[in-house]
């Protein structure tokens, strides 16, 4: 479903590259901010019955209907795509972490792809566009989270793309305001966006991950195969001086990781309409020099390639490495109550 909304829109986005700075009346309706406090602002509030918990904000949902003519800039919280959206991210992604933790999912109003894309354009990243009604309602969510449902627990933040920007975003500000929470943080899947050298040395209290087991640090990733590599080409998700890590073999360093390291990609069985564990070849090896990892791995690009490049697998960060992503998220919980 996601991949066929986002083929929808990718001749849209040539649009968004040639269109002119916002003006100070951009579009930013999008309904009343969400009572955390109500179940229907939540994707899903699970039973507890793990000693974790996930944290999980999902990707860009607001698409095809973003550049819809008078669509505001940030989604209601109604809007019919977006839930669609995070009900189909939930299985391919924030599933992962069902195994060992209690995922928990709010709905907010994020910035839609349109919106995302003049931002980008203009600033070089989404930052701009995250930092105003998404952030508060995130910020709003976890307020509520912390207050009403973790009880002390140990917990993960994980999230996808626009979702993983919302991460970041929020270790450098909320944990760093709220030291009492972020020391029960086992660790921060942010995988999909660009963490830099400049975020770590900006923000001395955050680490990058530098091993399979290490604890209150983050992860995170971009996934491309070798053309986007070799023409240099434009990833709205990639930032200058990125830092990815090995999904396969967690290292730093460009020790290539062989697909027999893989333990199961998550992959769409069309013709029985459903998800299943398979091996499509998603090898993955650290380019430093752009700050990706590289896969040969036999599955078609992204569709979008004025937004990720042409040989994009932004959409696959989590599915290429979805088994090994379910057992790292066992080790450090294992490391981290050690």
């Amino acid at each position: 479903m996601r991949k066929a909304l986002l083929a929808a829109v990718a001749a849209a986005l040539v649009i968004v590259s040639m269109m002119p700075a916002l003006s100070a009346n951009a579009r930013t309706g999008a309904g009343d901010a969400p009572d955390y406090s109500r179940k229907k602002c939540w994707y899903q509030i699970p039973d507890i019955t793990k000693e974790v918990d996930t944290f999980y904000i999902y990707s860009t949902e607001y698409i095809e209907s973003s550049f819809s003519e008078g669509s505001p800039d940030y989604a209601p919280l109604d809007n019919l795509e977006m839930k669609m959206g995070a009900l189909g991210e939930y299985v391919t992604n924030a599933s992962v972490y069902e195994d060992s933790t209690n995922v928990f999912v709010p709905y907010y109003r994020q910035a839609g792809l349109r919106f995302a894309g003049e931002v980008a354009e203009r600033t070089g990243s989404i930052d701009a566009a995250i930092s105003g009604i998404p952030y508060a309602d995130i910020t709003a969510a976890l307020d509520c989270y912390f207050t009403k449902y973790n009880h002390g627990r140990p917990f993960i933040i994980a999230g996808h793309s626009q979702g993983s920007a919302m991460v970041k975003y929020v270790l450098k500000n909320y944990f760093k305001e709220h030291p009492d929470y972020y020391k029960r943080m086992v660790a921060a899947y942010a995988i999909g966006y660009s963490v830099t050298k400049e975020d770590l040395k900006e923000n001395p209290h955050l680490k990058f991950a530098t091993g399979e087991c290490d604890t209150g640090v983050i992860v995170s990733w971009n996934t491309e195969g070798k053309k986007n590599v070799e023409e240099n080409a434009r990833n709205r998700a990639l930032l200058p001086d990125a830092i990815s890590i090995n999904p396969l073999s967690w290292r730093l360093d460009e020790t290539y990781a062989p697909a027999s390291k893989n333990l199961g990609s998550l992959v769409l069985n069309e013709k029985a309409g459903r998800y299943e564990i398979a091996n499509i070849g998603a090898d993955a090896q650290v380019n430093l020099a752009r700050g990706v990892i590289v896969t040969n791995a036999k599955a078609a690009p992204m569709a979008l390639t004025d937004f990720f490049g042409p040989q994009s697998f932004h959409d696959d960060d989590y599915t290429f490495y979805y088994n090994n992503i379910k057992d790292n998220v066992a080790k450090r919980i294992a490391a981290y109550n050690e």
